[in-house]
């Protein structure tokens, strides 16, 4: 079921970090064809600065792992367009692998840095510009990994699940002052993420999530009015946001 876009991406800018492909390559050719400034933040610098050109957009080298460096992509997006309506933190890598025998303490570190670090140094580098502005929006990608149990590969989960809880933390946090702070949690998506395991995911008949599903999600949750969110895309499901029972008070 496709998600009728209402949001006025007319003249808005947004920062989109892992920009270059997949579902941040998507949502930015939806966001330009909707009238929208998009600055490409990413690590590979041919798709990154093709796409930039194509879409009229702008293209920075950015390795989210450093905070200097997403500091920067603001800094193009305010120098270039004049301001930061949106941050889309969407820069992210697979694990795969256990804390067993097959442990890697420098995989581990890469990929708690570039999906967990690379979330924490974009909000902070977009805050003071959406601030500016007079408020805008923070979308993370997060994953239905942090949603549920992902045994297959629990590094994964562990800082997709971080992702959820920093979004749902800040989104009451920001919203007073009218940023709205929200994650998005897609399924197995046809993306370059999934290659060392799409032909696992076939051959057991996953379903695997058309990239145009979770851009439909990208923009309802940016059309909505929640803050602190966490929106799931599964196959064959209408998005929402995910309905997180009460945790147990004090008596």
């Amino acid at each position: 079921m496709r998600v009728q876009m209402s949001y006025d991406a007319q003249g808005r800018v947004a920062l989109i970090t892992g920009g270059a492909n997949g579902i941040g390559a998507a949502v930015a050719r939806r966001l330009a064809a909707a009238g929208g400034h998009v600055v490409l933040a990413d690590v590979d610098t041919e798709r990154g600065t093709a796409l930039a050109a194509e879409l009229d957009g702008v293209f920075v080298r950015c390795d989210v792992r450093e905070p200097a460096d997403s500091a920067a992509a603001v800094a193009a997006a305010v120098g270039r367009f004049g301001g930061l309506d949106l941050a889309f933190l969407n820069a992210g890598v697979a694990s795969g692998f256990g804390l067993g025998d097959d442990f890697d303490p420098d995989a581990y570190r890469r990929a708690m840095a570039i999906n967990l670090d690379g979330v924490v140094y974009g909000v902070h580098a977009a805050l003071p510009a959406l601030r500016a502005r007079g408020g805008g929006d923070i979308v993370a990608t997060a994953s239905m990994a942090g949603l549920t149990a992902t045994p297959f590969d629990p590094v994964y989960g562990a800082n997709k699940a971080a992702v959820v809880g920093l979004a749902r933390a800040l989104g009451p946090a920001h919203e007073p002052e009218g940023i709205r702070v929200n994650a998005l949690c897609p399924s197995f998506a046809d993306t370059d993420i999934i290659v060392p395991i799409k032909d696992h995911l076939e051959r057991t008949e996953f379903p695997i999530l058309e990239v145009s599903a979770v851009v439909d999600t990208f923009f309802a949750i940016l059309a909505g009015r929640g803050a602190g969110e966490a929106w799931f895309v599964v196959p064959g499901r209408e998005s929402a946001p995910f309905a997180f029972r009460g945790v147990p008070g004090p008596r």
